[in-house]
């Protein structure tokens, strides 16, 4: 039934529209008291009040169960399974007498007995995701007070429905957490109405009356644009005697179709009549698409191939847990959106429909699914969900599937049910299943990915890279999506999964709990806290790509674009240049500044092409360091911005007063002297030990050390153990051997004093050139011939006498080997933070890998050490990024401050580094290295 409108009454006459009276709340901010009785758990045993709708458990009631815990269970004594009592009063408007008149419930979870005026209602609803309705026109009081009164069940008296809904990985809640309304409407009405309109015009409405009617009625229709003009006029057919269903057809010239690029809506007002007078009116958005399954090819919109680039979606808020207002949904379609992404699975049951409604609105592709996460429903229970998700749902253009049930918890009797209720006939998936030609395998490693794509199905894998904490997701992506995206029979992937399912916890206090691993998977945080892999999936999925991205701005401003948008010209796209300076390291600010800007129109570039964008190079300004470009969508939206560096910026501060340096030498040290300021360095090891001003010291030494890193299963020549003891892959050992010292001297060279060490190992030879200007800078070389996961030299430096650091480079978000996109190049800042992933979220992350970069400056309690690198393609380590406290993805030795030719890849949470594509694997290296690095220190 439409309910997108409400009207009041119109004095003197019926009412031909459906009025809406909401009982509860519409979302977690405007809750309606009802009085509340618990059961078990916390406040239970006493009636009390409780806001509707809700999750019980985040009013403090009950207690909490994360569903897999009892993974196949039909019951457990550790699974809570208290009841929840509602009572409420309300109004029946006495101008609805001779209204039919019905409760509508968007959700409860689990079991639902509905009482009115003491009366039920209706039979037992069993299943917690779905809408359900009871006609309660007999047991109303018109212009009196009536009682509802609810008995929710968390578990459920059907074992099916435990098993498909509350044994799953994410959090059971309980209660009425979607809104409660009554509806009224003239007792002729039309019930329901099944929308199936084609992109070539034809359009084709199923409507459905409440009962079958008599002689004399029939129904009307006329289409409309979202800006109010018509485009049917009226078009009107009899209702067969003593049916319930009618079939009313059109076929406008000229329509505008629905994609999720351009996501066109109408609007189509029936009218149901008799003898000539309208007695009942509904309307429906709705939009003009044509999809389908070339089997053995590929998706099709509308004539036009395309690709499903999108993720896994939980209905979810911290405080509310799956109760959500609004503006919240629509606020995550746009945040997918701002990804780049397409596309939507509704893991792992029907969203709110507002969701949808945004999905329409501002175009996102959707899989809608049925519940049923490994366990399913039986078939009694099943068709009548089936029923109640198909008929809510049918006309949004946006849905493209249905899925019934996640990874064997389908129950193959339903899978001819949805299109009992469908007349679009949407495709039946299995996610983790090849049904329908489409083969939706979940978690294949690169290597089995190639091996589905040679199948004669189309493989469109409904997980892939699954999240987990700074794993997967945006690592590993670049070289799934190049080997999918060109392949001619893939449909595109999604990943897993959008944002973390983080339950503040109010019998802990508030504290946020992802349940250990299992519900910290996301791209960004349970507040929508962004992660790196945001940026790099928001770069990788980008539908204007530059071809000739290099180091350097292409000649003559010509840079050869990409279009893989499905249906935009990137004529309908513009583009923002920004030529900018950076500012220097002493400044007070991070960022840099504007000095010229200009704007492009896109080139005529139709959709899976490829042509010229012209850049006018004469209004580039002299002076400038880095240009930035912005591709903007047809709504200004951002897509993409790409720099390039313009000027080396070796801008490093040096001290006013020139001062020459001498040497002392003691038996254990050389000491380099300048004015106040020592720079120590050890006999026995050649190595920088600290800097000294006074009594003040900057601890910043023992090095440069050599390191290197491989992973504990990995043997020297590459090829991993595969008898290794479980979790061996996620650990690495230092294979950083030993460098002797062999010859160690200092002398004054001009105005400088050289300090040299020559090693025998892999450290070759380190050189250090103090100058009166206050730099040093160190030329130093090693050679290791072997493969790494890891490698470069560091310096040690004490973490807890960090403030800040601030960086010319890529950033702000560190980089994985398998993970270098989603950065840009800027002069960054952020303090220190030390964040626990999946407990707490703070980003960007501190510390971890960086690059490439120009210089890093560090603030600590000692004073400030500026390093810069002449170097254009290496990285900085600050310490050592923290794993999780189940170290599932990695576990480091120990570094400070490094930098480094070879950072390590990161797995995700079921396949490590060496199945997920090339720019995971380890590196064979071999030959001489060597790096020229420039410091600068100032003490506290």
């Amino acid at each position: 039934m439409g309910l997108l409108f409400m009207s009041p009454a119109v004095p003197g006459q019926e009412n031909p529209e459906t009025e809406i009276v909401y009982l509860s709340g519409t979302g977690p901010d405007d809750g309606v008291e009802w009085d509340f009785f618990c059961t078990a758990g916390r406040q239970s045993g006493m009636w009390t009040t409780i806001k509707v709708p809700s999750c019980w458990e985040q009013q403090g009631f009950g207690a909490y169960t994360y569903g897999v815990n009892f993974y196949g269970k039909v019951s457990d004594p550790g699974i809570s399974a208290e009841q929840g009592m509602y009572k409420t009063r309300f109004d029946v408007p006495a101008r609805w007498q001779g209204r039919r008149v019905k409760i509508v419930f968007d959700g409860v979870m689990t079991d639902a007995r509905v009482l009115v005026n003491g009366q039920k209602a209706g039979p037992l609803h069993q299943g917690g995701f779905y809408r359900f309705s009871y006609d309660i026109s007999n047991l109303v009081r018109f212009g009196e007070k009536n009682l509802l009164e609810v008995t929710v069940s968390k578990e459920s008296e059907n074992a099916s429905v435990n098993l498909a809904e509350r044994r799953g990985d994410y959090w059971n809640f309980g209660g009425i957490f979607r809104p409660v309304f009554l509806t009224s409407f003239p007792p002729h009405y039309i019930g329901r109405v099944a929308l199936d309109a084609q992109a070539d015009g034809r359009f084709r409405a199923e409507v459905f009356t409440g009962e079958a009617l008599d002689d004399g009625f029939s129904v009307s229709a006329q289409i409309n644009d979202m800006q109010g003009n018509t485009i049917v006029e009226t078009f009107e057919e009899l209702i067969p005697r003593g049916s319930d269903r009618v079939v009313l057809t059109a076929h406008p010239a000229h329509v505008r179709t629905w994609n999720a690029e351009t996501p066109h809506l109408y609007r189509v007002t029936f009218a149901l009549k008799r003898e000539g007078k309208t007695i009942h009116t509904v309307t429906e958005r709705f939009g003009f698409r044509t999809f389908e399954i070339r089997k053995g090819d590929g998706f099709y919109l509308n004539g036009q191939r395309i690709l499903l680039k999108g993720v896994n979606r939980h209905t979810f808020r911290p405080e509310s847990g799956r109760t959500l207002s609004r503006e919240q949904n629509y606020a995550d379609v746009r945040l997918i959106r701002e990804m780049n992404m397409n596309t939507v699975r509704m893991s792992h049951y029907p969203p709110d429909v507002t969701f949808l409604d945004a999905c329409d609105e501002l175009g996102l592709y959707v899989l809608d699914e049925l519940a049923g996460w490994h366990g399913k429903y039986d078939a009694g229970v099943g068709r009548k969900l089936v029923e109640e998700m198909v008929v809510r749902d049918v006309n949004h253009p946006s849905i493209l599937f249905w899925d019934n049930g996640n990874e064997g918890g389908w129950n193959e009797e339903l899978d001819d049910e949805f299109a009992c209720w469908d007349p679009q006939k949407r495709p039946v998936l299995h996610p983790q299943q090849d049904l329908n030609g489409v083969e939706t395998m979940h978690y294949r490693s690169y290597g089995e990915t190639q091996e589905y794509l040679r199948g004669r199905d189309i493989f469109f894998p409904t997980e892939i890279l699954h999240g987990l904490y700074d794993g997967g997701l945006g690592a590993g992506l670049h070289d799934y999506w190049e080997m999918m995206r060109t392949h001619p029979r893939c449909g595109g992937g999604l990943l897993w999964v959008f944002s973390d399912e983080g339950v503040v916890r109010t019998d802990q206090g508030g504290r946020i709990d992802n349940d250990g691993n299992h519900g910290a998977d996301g791209i960004v945080g349970p507040h929508h806290e962004k992660e790196g892999s945001f940026f790099a999936i928001k770069e990788i999925w980008s539908p204007v790509v530059l071809l000739n991205k290099s180091d350097s701005v292409p000649a003559h401003g010509e840079f050869l674009v990409e279009n893989r948008y499905d249906f935009v010209n990137l004529r309908e796209c513009s583009f923002v240049w920004k030529a900018a300076r950076f500012r220097a390291p002493g400044d007070g600010e991070a960022g840099h500044t504007l000095v010229a800007e200009g704007s492009m129109e896109g080139p005529d570039v139709p959709p899976h092409g490829k042509g010229i964008l012209k850049m006018d190079m004469k209004g580039m300004p002299a002076g400038a360091d880095v240009l930035y470009l912005t591709a903007l969508d047809p709504g200004d939206c951002e897509l993409w911005t790409w720099s390039w560096l313009l000027s080396g910026d070796k801008r490093i501060p040096a001290d006013r007063k020139r001062i020459a340096p001498d040497i002392l030498e003691t038996e254990d040290e050389v000491v380099v002297r300048r004015g106040g300021r020592e720079i120590h360095f050890s006999r026995k090891t050649g190595e920088l030990s600290h800097i000294a001003e006074g009594a003040k010291v900057l601890s910043f030494g023992n090095g440069p050390r050599f390191v290197a890193f491989r992973r504990s299963d990995r043997h020297p020549d590459g090829w991993v153990d595969t008898e290794a003891p479980t979790g061996v892959d996620r650990t690495y050992r230092d294979i950083s051997g030993e460098s002797r010292l062999t010859r160690f001297h200092a002398t004054k060279e001009m105005e400088n004093v050289v300090v040299a060490a020559d090693y025998s190992g892999v450290l070759n030879r380190v050189r250090w050139i103090i100058a009166p200007d206050g730099t040093l800078q160190l030329d130093y070389s090693y050679r290791y011939d072997g493969v790494v996961e890891l490698m470069g030299i560091t310096f040690q430096y004490p973490e807890e006498k960090v403030i800040s650091k601030k960086w010319l480079g890529a950033g702000p978000y560190r980089v994985w080997q398998n993970r270098l996109q989603g950065t840009c190049s800027d002069v960054w800042e952020n303090q220190y933070n030390d964040p626990v992933p999946g407990e707490t979220f703070v980003y960007p992350e501190f510390k971890g890998y960086f690059g490439p970069w120009r210089w890093v400056q560090l603030e600590t309690t000692e004073g400030r050490i500026l390093m810069a690198t002449e170097k254009e393609d290496s990285y900085f380590g600050i310490f050592t990024p923290r794993d999780g406290r189940d170290a599932l993805l990695y576990t480091f030795p120990e570094t400070a401050v490094s930098v480094l030719e070879v950072i390590p890849a990161v797995r995700n949470k079921v396949n490590t580094t060496d199945l997920v594509g090339p720019s995971s694997r380890a590196q064979h290296v071999s030959g001489v290295q060597s790096g020229t690095l420039r410091f600068h220190f100032n003490l506290h």
